[in-house]
């Protein structure tokens, strides 16, 4: 069902292969390119977490651009992206304590270094500014924050309808991530469909959104991050990746590219993209 993205040559021979799926959309939403079967179902991972900060701004949430780069992130957890993480939480009352995503050390280099031996905590970890938006969001209308990350929540009703919306599909099935909130399965091709309606749209909030990562690439990301370089260096670019090798990518005009890595490997994601 998938086929090979990606090849590692040495003098001739294909030492190692990573296969997958692809799909490239023209600005009008024509199918330009398909590699493998686009309509295999995946989890996307933090590759929509746009599209989860559009449903929070949809119920009232209300962050500066910087702020709401960082909901859009799998952030590097150097001393800024925790900076800004608290600053989400203390506009809604809160504080780290209240966060539930999982705990973790900063992914950036320098920063872990520098973290040393000390505990994981969850505003350390790469998922914290969505979770401290979350929190926000559910303060915002008067939902308990104890269960913000049970399917049944408002929350999280809310942001599958925002999905659902954008991708065109219903969702068929809903796990957890890694980071504790809920985790919904997509096609291929829905996850594209939903990137390049979101990139499109004339939605102020899609928009909002949108702009908000692009001028703050560094917080979606971080220092020597793939999504973060490219969004600096490629004008109107939205980057995203995901864990298990997920990464989505769109231009102003509509056009779009996701892709899915079977291995889970980053490896091959400079070279595809």
């Amino acid at each position: 069902m998938s086929v090979v993205l990606a090849q590692l040559v040495h003098s001739g021979l294909i030492e190692s292969t990573h296969s997958g799926y692809l799909i490239l959309l023209g600005p009008d939403g024509s199918d330009l390119l398909t590699l493998g079967d686009v309509d295999a179902e995946m989890y996307p991972r933090s590759a929509i977490k746009s599209l989860q900060a559009a449903a929070m701004v949809r119920l009232g949430l209300v962050l500066n651009d910087e702020q709401l780069a960082l909901v859009c992130a799998s952030h590097g957890g150097t001393e800024r992206h925790q900076e800004v993480a608290l600053e989400i939480l203390k506009s809604a009352g809160l504080s780290e304590s209240d966060l539930q995503n999982t705990p973790d050390r900063p992914i950036d280099r320098k920063a872990r270094v520098a973290w040393g031996t000390k505990p994981v905590t969850s505003l350390a970890a790469n998922c914290s500014g969505k979770h401290a938006a979350m929190l926000a969001t559910c303060v915002k209308n008067g939902w308990p924050i104890e269960s913000y990350l049970e399917q049944s929540h408002p929350l999280q009703v809310a942001i599958k309808e925002e999905l659902e919306k954008l991708a065109g599909e219903s969702i068929s099935f809903t796990s957890t991530d890694g980071c504790g909130a809920p985790l919904f399965m997509l096609s291929v091709i829905g996850l594209a469909r939903a990137i390049r309606a979101i990139t499109i749209s004339t939605d102020p909030i899609h928009q909002d959104v949108m702009d908000a990562a692009r001028a703050f690439p560094e917080m979606v990301g971080g220092t020597g991050r793939h999504n973060t370089e490219m969004m600096q260096q490629v004008p109107g670019l939205f980057m995203k990746d995901g864990a298990e090798a997920v990464n989505v990518c769109s231009l102003a005009d509509g056009r779009t590219i996701v892709f899915k890595v079977s291995d889970g490997s980053l490896r091959a994601f400079r070279t595809i993209v």
